[in-house]
C-alpha cells in the first residue's frame, strides 16, 4: 500500500473498531476466522492486513503462534492494545523470510491493494510447502457489488471516504487467474450471502435468521455469489 492508503486507514483507525462487537461486522469476522481455523489449528499463522486485530485475536485462540502486519501505525496501535503481536509492512513487501508460515490469511485488504498478484506470490512465498493461504475478494457477481455501485462511497473517517482508495472487485474465474504457480485449489466458501443490508442484523429476531442463514449458505454453491468469496489453497511445493 502507499502513503495515502496508510493516511486513510491511520484515519479511519479511530472509529475502526466502533460497532464491530455486534450484528454484521461480528458475524463476517466470526465467519473469517472460523475458515481460518479449519487449516490453522495448532499453526504458526500470519495475517496481512491485520488492522485492529479484530480476527487475529480469534485466530489466536487456536493458533499456536499468530502474527499480524498492517500498512497503518494507528490500526497497529489498536492491535497493540489488545495485546496482538503486530508490526508495520506492506502486503507486497512482507517482511519475513520464505517459508515462515504454515498459514498465511487476508480479509478485507487485498482488495485495495494496487498489485493484487504481486500480494499473492508474497504470501506464498512465507508459506512452508504444505501450508495454506487463506484470502478473499470483492465479488463482481455479488448483489453486494451493486449496493456499492447505486450508493456510492460510504464516509469511514473525517477526512476520507471509500473512494479514497482503489478498490478491485473480481469474479471468481477472474480471481483465480491470479493463483501464483506452486498452488492447489482447496476450497471456495462465501461470506455475505443472504445479508441485503448490514443493518437487517441489527434486528434482534432478524439477526439471528439471517446469521443462521449465512452459516449454513458458507459452503453452498451460491458462494459463487457472496459479497466476499473466500479461497484455500495449499502451497504444494
Amino acid at each position: 500500500m502507499n502513503t495515502d492508503n496508510r493516511a486513510y486507514y491511520d484515519a479511519f483507525s479511530s472509529g475502526y473498531d466502533s460497532r464491530r462487537s455486534y450484528g454484521y461486522h461480528k458475524l463476517i469476522d466470526d465467519q473469517a476466522a472460523a475458515l481460518v481455523k479449519r487449516v490453522a489449528v495448532g499453526k504458526t499463522v500470519l495475517e496481512v492486513g491485520c488492522g485492529t486485530g479484530l480476527i487475529l485475536e480469534r485466530v489466536c485462540g487456536f493458533a499456536s503462534e499468530a502474527r499480524g502486519i498492517d500498512v497503518s501505525p494507528g490500526m497497529l496501535e489498536k492491535a497493540r492494545e489488545r495485546g496482538l503481536e503486530v508490526g508495520e509492512g506492506s502486503a507486497t513487501a512482507l517482511p519475513f523470510k520464505d517459508a515462515s508460515f504454515d498459514v498465511a490469511y487476508s480479509f478485507k485488504v487485498l482488495a485495495h491493494v494496487p498489485d493484487f498478484g504481486l500480494a499473492l506470490r508474497e504470501m506464498a512465498r512465507v508459506v512452508r510447502p504444505g501450508g495454506h493461504m487463506v484470502f478473499d475478494v470483492y465479488n463482481r457477481s455479488s448483489f453486494r457489488y451493486l449496493v456499492k455501485r447505486a450508493l456510492g462511497p460510504m464516509k469511514t473517517s473525517e477526512a476520507f471516504d471509500e473512494a479514497a482508495i482503489g478498490t478491485r472487485f473480481l469474479s471468481v474465474q477472474q480471481a483465480k487467474s491470479y493463483f501464483p504457480p506452486g498452488l492447489r485449489l482447496i476450497d471456495t466458501s462465501g461470506i455475505r450471502i443472504a445479508t441485503v443490508h448490514p443493518g437487517l442484523l441489527r434486528v434482534p429476531w432478524v439477526a439471528d435468521l439471517i446469521s443462521q442463514v449465512e452459516w449454513k449458505l458458507m459452503d453452498s454453491p451460491l458462494a459463487r455469489f457472496a459479497g466476499f468469496v473466500v479461497f484455500c489453497l495449499e502451497r504444494t511445493e
